[in-house]
Order: structure tokens, then C-alpha cells, then sequence
């Protein structure tokens, strides 16, 4: 007797973008809800039937208080063997949520197949079909198998929730958002093991692109994800090197500028002690007057070094030096101009500024822009071009 398939859709008329007509079914809350606990008892690929997974040697068998297998995959496996031998596909001892896992993180499709012992099809169907060679290596080769008794707990859940027509019913399934299942194939009542293979080889077939196109997309993102964090990397890195040299620059330049002043000073103390008095109050009251505009002006942002808010500013000058400024993340590029004119640099005249990790240009176009909307915070550097 042929077999029915069945490939139903959602009154919708959703269909999925390879071909495969597919249903989308919600899972009933008790499935969901024992997915916890199936993980918690870490059961993994350990199979039943003299069919399990290789285990490392040093590898010790626990059994805890409660056993590691579901008693409905036990009790369906024991019955399956008892009647019809160990020559069947690799059905994980775990409960379905858990098998769905697997299969996602496997980037597999999950075989799923109800048993019931009583209907007249199943005897033929398990004998015959599920027991053939070539269909146990294709399913263990491409699939995440899982077989439940379909009058017994999760196995009676899935049937009320798929509602086959008749037996043996097997489900071709693959995960979808929130707490659904894509439903790609229904294949209900007896079924060779040539039919059976045909529709598994066209599902795999139809459907590897979309899987493959899924793991390049997260590839991608991750890819991304890398070159954003190195970036971030190259930024500080070349951040924190300027301003070490700066520091530097700044100790040798005062340094030097301390051993020229210091001897002329020196001299001429001995020959007038009161010209070199009126000399040095006249020279700091000019520089006074000169910088009152400025500290007055920046004093206050710059005591911001710590606050979250603020971006600190390093900014390189043709000549080779270079100024440290801190100002607010609202404050507009206007700000670092105005602060520039401010120092009365000799030889600034027309100028724009630009950033070198990424590059770009700051101009009179992006006067009115804040620093965070310019990426320069918390801290970035800038080198100064002239015009």
C-alpha cells in the first residue's frame, strides 16, 4: 500500500522561500516547560540499543537519583528492539525540546516518528522500513532522530498537536522562532524504504540553502562584530600612544626651557637685584592678563576628565605639538574650534580638523555636530591641517 504525505500549510498559505510547503505549529506548554530540566540533567548523545556514541575511556557512567532517561524513549526503544531488533536509527534519549536542540545546533533537521504498536501498518513498517540499512545511515548521516510512543505523554502531546489521520506517522521538523515548530513534511501510513528516502533526500536537498545561507549570515555578523572590536583596539591604543608622547614632549620642553631661564636669571641677580625683580613681575602679569581669557573659559570643562560626559580631545598641530582638552559629549565641534583660537598659535590660519581611526574630515559643514554624533567620545585625536 502507498503511503500518504502530507504537506499541509497554514490557512494563510505560507509557504517557505525553497519550495518546501511547511506548517507552523505551536508547542503545547508542558514541552516547553520540561526542556529545563531535560537540560539540567545533562543526558546529551547517550543512546540506548547498542547503539550509543563513542565515549572517551576514562569516561564514568553516573546514574543520579533519577534516571537519565525518559521512561516513554525507554519504554518505546525496549518495545522497538524487543519486537524487531537493534538495527534502527540513532534515537536520542531525550525529551523533544532537548532533541530540537541538538538539531539546531547541529544545523540538522529533527526525524521524528510516533509509534503505535497496535495499528496494523506499524509491524511492516518497522520491520521492513525503519530497519533498513539505507534508511538507518541516510537518517543518522542528515538527521537528529527522536521516536516517542504516540499514546503516552510527550508522544500523545505531539499527536494532538500535529493530529495525523493514520499511522506510522513521521514528521520531517525544523526549529522556528518563539515556541514553534516548521513542520516541512508529513509522511502518514506504510512507506518503503525507498519512498521514505526519496523525500528525506529532497528535503535535505531543498533546504541545505537555506541553512547554508543562515551560517553565512552569522558568520558575517560575527566577522563584524571582530573588526568593530578591533577598531575600538586601534583607536585606544593609538590614542594612548600620542598622548604618552605628548607627555613626554611636554617634560623635555619644559625641561630644556627651565635650564635656559635658570642661568640668565642667575647673572643678572648678581649684577642688579632690582631689575631682575621688576623684570619678572612685569613678564608674569603680561602673561596673566593673557591666558585669564582662556583658563577662565576652559577651566571648568576641563576639570570634567572624569565625568562619564565628557570627551577628552588630543589635537596635533603641524609643527609636531600637540594639546590635551576636555570637553562635554553635547558640546559641537564649534567648541574645539573656538578652544583653538584661543591659544593664538602663530601660523593657524585656515584650518580644518581630521581623524585618523576612522579617517575623517570635520569642516565648516559639521560645525553644528555634537562630539558624540562625530564619534569622538570618550576620547579621540585629532590632527589639524592647515589650509
Amino acid at each position: 500500500m502507498s503511503s500518504t504525505v502530507r504537506e499541509d500549510i497554514r490557512s494563510s498559505g505560507e509557504a517557505s522561500r525553497n519550495g518546501i510547503v511547511r506548517r507552523m505549529m505551536s508547542l503545547p506548554r508542558s514541552l516547553i516547560g520540561g526542556f529545563s530540566r531535560a537540560m539540567g540533567q545533562g543526558r546529551g548523545r547517550i543512546g540506548i540499543g547498542g547503539r550509543t556514541q563513542t565515549l572517551p575511556s576514562n569516561f564514568q557512567m553516573q546514574i543520579p537519583e533519577e534516571s537519565l532517561i525518559v521512561p516513554e524513549t525507554f519504554t518505546f526503544l525496549h518495545s522497538f528492539e524487543q519486537h524487531y531488533g537493534t538495527m534502527h536509527p540513532f534515537f536520542y534519549a531525550c525529551q523533544f525540546m532537548e532533541a530540537l536542540k541538538i538539531a539546531k545546533d547541529e544545523h540538522k533537521f529533527l526525524f521524528m516518528y510516533l509509534h503505535s504498536p497496535e495499528h496494523p501498518f506499524t509491524p511492516s513498517f518497522c520491520r521492513e522500513t525503519l530497519s533498513s540499512e539505507l534508511v538507518v545511515q541516510f537518517l543518522d548521516a542528515n538527521f537528529v532522530s527522536w521516536a516517542a510512543l504516540a499514546d503516552k505523554e510527550e508522544g500523545l502531546q505531539m499527536a494532538a498537536t500535529l493530529n495525523p489521520s493514520c499511522f506510522p506517522f513521521c514528521a520531517i521538523i525544523a526549529p522556528a522562532p518563539s515556541d514553534s515548530i516548521a513542520v516541512l513534511q508529513q509522511m502518514e501510513g506504510p512507506i518503503s524504504p525507498t519512498e521514505l528516502i526519496g523525500i528525506l533526500q529532497r528535503t535535505v536537498e531543498e533546504q541545505s540553502l537555506a541553512f547554508r545561507s543562515q551560517r553565512a549570515k552569522h558568520a558575517e555578523q560575527n566577522q563584524k562584530i571582530i573588526a568593530d572590536r578591533r577598531l575600538r583596539d586601534e583607536q585606544d591604543a593609538a590614542y594612548l600612544a600620542a598622548l604618552h608622547i605628548d607627555k613626554e614632549k611636554e617634560k623635555l620642553k619644559n625641561s630644556a626651557l627651565a635650564e635656559r631661564v635658570q642661568k640668565p636669571v642667575q647673572v643678572s641677580n648678581k649684577a642688579n637685584p632690582e631689575k631682575l625683580e621688576n623684570h619678572f613681575n612685569k613678564t608674569n602679569t603680561g602673561k596673566m592678563k593673557a591666558s585669564t581669557t582662556r583658563e577662565s573659559q576652559y577651566k571648568e570643562v576641563g576639570n570634567r576628565g572624569k565625568d562619564p560626559q565628557a570627551a577628552q580631545i588630543l589635537i596635533r598641530f603641524p609643527n609636531g605639538e600637540r594639546r590635551e582638552q576636555c570637553f562635554l559629549c553635547t558640546d559641537k565641534m564649534q567648541a574645539i574650534y573656538r578652544y583653538i583660537d584661543s591659544l593664538g598659535l602663530p601660523g593657524i590660519g585656515n584650518y580644518r580638523l581630521i581623524s585618523s581611526f576612522p579617517r575623517r574630515v570635520f569642516g565648516v559643514d559639521q560645525m553644528g555636530m555634537t562630539l558624540k554624533e562625530a564619534g569622538l567620545h570618550p576620547r579621540a585625536s585629532l590632527f589639524l591641517e592647515i589650509l
